[in-house]
Parts: C-alpha cells; sequence; structure tokens
C-alpha cells in the first residue's frame, strides 16, 4: 500500500510538473505543456485547448516564466529524492523483516545478523518477601510491592543510544520501553500497589520511555527511542495494566 501511494505521488509530481505557466507582462498567463521562442514570437502547446498556438515575445513574461519553472523543477527534484529516500527505507525495513522470526519476542539488528535480546526473570518484592511473579498468587499479593529483576546491571549491553528492537507479540497487548531503576542489587521494573478489598485489583507504576513504533508486519512492530536514551538500565516491556503479566527484555545503555 505505501509503495502505491509513493508511486501515485510521483505521477502526480510529474503531471503537475509537465504543465508551465506562460506569463504575460499584463500579470495573466496561459497554462501550457511547453513553449518556443522562435525570433519575436513564442510558440507554445495550449492546455485548455490542446493544440499548438503563437503569441508576440514582447508581450510575453519570460524572466518570470523562467524564474518558476526552474522553482517548479527545483520542488519536483526534492519530492522525488524524498519519495525515493522513503522507498529506499522501507525496502530496508522489508528485507530485515524476512529475517525476524515469527516467535514472540524480541529481536535486534547487528549488520544483517537478527540478534534475540533474552528474557529477563522478574520476581516481586512485598513485605512478606521476594516471589517469582509466575509463582505469584493474590493470596500474596497485598500492601505494596515491587517488581524488580536480579542484578544492578543488565547483561545486554548497547552503546547506541537509539537503539532499535523487533517486538513480535502473540497477541495485541502494550508495549514499550521502560526506564528502570538501580536500587541495591536490584533493577525495579515497576512498583505495585495491591488492594486488600477488590481481588485481583493491582495498581502498576512504571516509567515508560517516549518512543516510535512502525507496525511491519502482523503483531511484529519496529521501536525505537523517541530521543537519545541516557546511559542507564531499560527494558522492553510487554504487558497489560493491573494483570501483573509483564514481559520483561532488559538492556543496559552504555555511554561510549
Amino acid at each position: 500500500m505505501r509503495k502505491f501511494c509513493s508511486i501515485l505521488l510521483a505521477l502526480a509530481l510529474a503531471a503537475w510538473a509537465a504543465n508551465v505557466r506562460l506569463y504575460l507582462k499584463d500579470g495573466t498567463y496561459h497554462m501550457v505543456r511547453e513553449y518556443q521562442v522562435q525570433t519575436d514570437r513564442v510558440r507554445y502547446y495550449s492546455v485548455e485547448r490542446s493544440d499548438w498556438e503563437e503569441i508576440p515575445l514582447d508581450l510575453v513574461d519570460l524572466k518570470r516564466t523562467q524564474s518558476e519553472a526552474v522553482e517548479r523543477q527545483a520542488a519536483l527534484d526534492k519530492e522525488n529524492q524524498v519519495v525515493t529516500e522513503e522507498e529506499a527505507a522501507a525496502k530496508v525495513v522489508r528485507a530485515e523483516v524476512r529475517k525476524i522470526p515469527q516467535d514472540p519476542g524480541v529481536y535486534w539488528m547487528q549488520g544483517q545478523t537478527v540478534k534475540i535480546l533474552p528474557a529477563g526473570e522478574t520476581s516481586v518484592q512485598s513485605p512478606k518477601g521476594r516471589r517469582v511473579l509466575q509463582a505469584l498468587t493474590y493470596p500474596f499479593l497485598n500492601g505494596k510491592g515491587t517488581l524488580e529483576l536480579n542484578g544492578a546491571h543488565s547483561l545486554n549491553v548497547f552503546t547506541d543510544p537509539e537503539q532499535e528492537f523487533y517486538i513480535q507479540l502473540a497477541e495485541p497487548e502494550d508495549f514499550g520501553i521502560a526506564k528502570l531503576t538501580t536500587k541495591g542489587g536490584v533493577r525495579i521494573v515497576e512498583h505495585l500497589t495491591y488492594n486488600t478489598v477488590v481481588k485481583d485489583l493491582v495498581e502498576e507504576e512504571r516509567t515508560m520511555v517516549d518512543i516510535l513504533r512502525r507496525e511491519t508486519a502482523e503483531q511484529l512492530y519496529k521501536i525505537w527511542p523517541m530521543e537519545k536514551l541516557p546511559p542507564g538500565e531499560y527494558a522492553v516491556v510487554e504487558f497489560t495494566d493491573g494483570k501483573v503479566n509483564i514481559q520483561v527484555w532488559d538492556f543496559t545503555i552504555k555511554g561510549k
């Protein structure tokens, strides 16, 4: 669809640039497909009447006509360059997408090679102790807690503050990049508040980074930060708010 739209834009630009305004010295103009200066006359092909006509040269404002033609051509060249660059970028993305596994998870490209970003194992720290997230039951969840990753730093280190990732979803869910907080020997993914009155009601509070996203295939998204990430601990996360079902793929941004 995107390629089709680009073709339509290119055709529209070509049609727009094909016609020229032949200005007269009284300020009016004829819309022409082309014109020729012949001694004391200007011969032109009228778009309105679809035929060749002539007009005395001294009635024509050639300077204005030529100036506008140059400006129109420059605008056309610029738009063509944008279309070409967008198509080239889209071609690169399509080539990358063909390499991404269909298995749910997070991936990144190193040159032409697809790399898997390993999922981290999270646990919840609460007044009653620490439990692995998958082993939690709601009678255990009361008061406040934190969802954590062991270790002060991720083993997955990137130096590019605009690192791009692909996330393949198994089903529609929210996702993004979270900024983690380091406390002692753990990284806090989010803060949890459990409702002791309403069963299964959990408030999750996390710090999300502004990202850009592009769906490149069904439930496959390319994501990257809107602004450069400062050095620190981060994670690509997939979640449904209130369900404490967050999946975490942690990484570190290290300054060069």
